[in-house]
Order: C-alpha cells, then sequence, then structure tokens
C-alpha cells in the first residue's frame, strides 16, 4: 500500500507540544507520503493537507493558539485544504470539551465532548469496531464493523456529518466527515492495515 506518486501533496503534521507525532509520521513515511513535521504556521500555510495528531488531555490543544497554529490551522481548513484530525486532533473540530472547559475548540461540528459514562471503565483503551455509514471518502475500502485502536477518556457526540460511530458504553462518533474536513477519533497509526488504509484514502484524497 503505498501513495501514487502524482497525487502525493505536501502534508504539514502540525507540533503544538503534544505527543504521538513519531508514529503517525512513521505511518505516513512509509505510505511514502511527503511529511514536514511543523511548529510554524508558515508551513501550515503552504502546505497541500494537514494532519493534527494528539494524545493526553484536552488542554493541550492550547499549544495551537500559543504559537499562532491555531488560526493558521483554521484558515486552510476552511478555505478547503484537506484537513485530518487524529484523536484530541479530532475532538478539536468540536466546540469544546469538559476536560477543559476553558479551551475552545474549532467549532466545527456542533456539541461537545463528554466524559464515558461510569458504567464502563474509562479511558476507553483498546481494540473495538466501527459501525460505518454507506458513502464515507476516508473509510473507502474499509470492511464494515473493522477494528481499530482506542485510547480515550472523552468522546464527541453524534453528529449529522458522524460517518462511524463506535459503542462504548455510549455511542460516540469515530469518524467525521464535512467536506474537505476528516477526523477519527482512534489512533490510525495504530490500527494495522485497516489505520493504514484510512490514511493512504487521506493522502489520495482530490478536492
Amino acid at each position: 500500500m503505498t501513495v501514487s506518486s502524482a497525487r502525493a501533496s505536501t502534508i504539514a503534521l502540525v507540533d503544538y507540544g503534544a505527543g504521538n507525532l513519531n508514529s503517525v509520521k512513521k505511518a505516513l513515511d512509509y505510505l511514502g507520503a511527503k511529511v514536514v513535521q511543523t511548529t510554524q504556521p508558515e508551513i501550515v500555510a503552504t502546505a497541500d493537507k494537514i494532519v493534527l495528531p494528539g494524545v493526553g488531555h484536552f488542554s493541550a490543544l492550547s499549544g495551537l493558539d500559543n504559537t499562532g497554529l491555531r488560526q493558521a490551522v483554521l484558515h486552510k481548513a476552511k478555505s478547503g485544504t484537506p484537513f485530518l484530525g487524529i484523536c484530541l486532533g479530532m475532538q478539536w473540530l468540536f466546540e469544546g470539551s469538559d476536560e477543559a472547559p476553558e479551551c475552545a475548540g474549532a467549532g466545527i461540528f456542533a456539541g461537545r465532548c463528554r466524559l464515558f459514562p461510569s458504567s464502563v471503565k474509562s479511558p476507553h483503551v483498546g481494540w473495538n469496531s466501527l459501525s460505518v455509514r454507506e458513502g464515507s471518502r476516508l473509510l473507502r475500502n474499509v470492511a464494515p464493523d473493522s477494528f481499530v485502536y482506542y485510547t480515550h477518556s472523552f468522546h464527541a457526540p453524534v453528529v449529522g456529518c458522524t460517518t462511524a460511530a463506535t459503542e462504548y458504553g455510549t455511542q460516540f462518533s469515530a469518524v467525521v466527515e464535512q467536506d474537505n474536513i476528516f477526523g477519527v477519533q482512534f489512533h490510525p497509526e495504530k490500527s494495522w492495515t485497516v489505520g493504514l488504509q484510512i490514511l493512504s484514502n487521506f493522502c489520495e484524497a482530490e478536492f
């Protein structure tokens, strides 16, 4: 599985101080994508595509505000540049999270991220299946009920742009898609061939 050289665009991997960048970069490198890991808004402004990863506490996303990356990322995403948010990067697409009420999300999708109900253990760690809706571009060639790897304590609500959901004490958004903007709650870089297919689909996407 490789990214077609004819469609291999420069991807800005946004570094705002959160972890997990190396594993995402390795997965994209494996696919043959052209990846630039950056802390600079100027690099984001010239990228063909943007990936915003992240693990840990929602407050880590304040690093976007402190460096000017928030404005650069939002401007590009709203201008039509393909964007993929992973884990915290997907949660950022919503209005915010109860985990850090003082930290505003991008507000592209309505709703806030909430803690899992007390009926299940938190964090939600491990493999869980996707309930996939028809027509997902990001999940092209991904079999229904495929398993992917999660590690998170807070979850985003199911919204109109949810193209895959997962059940863990409650149903939550696993994948969201709106035009050029994509988000996944799980870690595709840790989800073996399914995750690589999803990353490949993003790399190959044309708008």
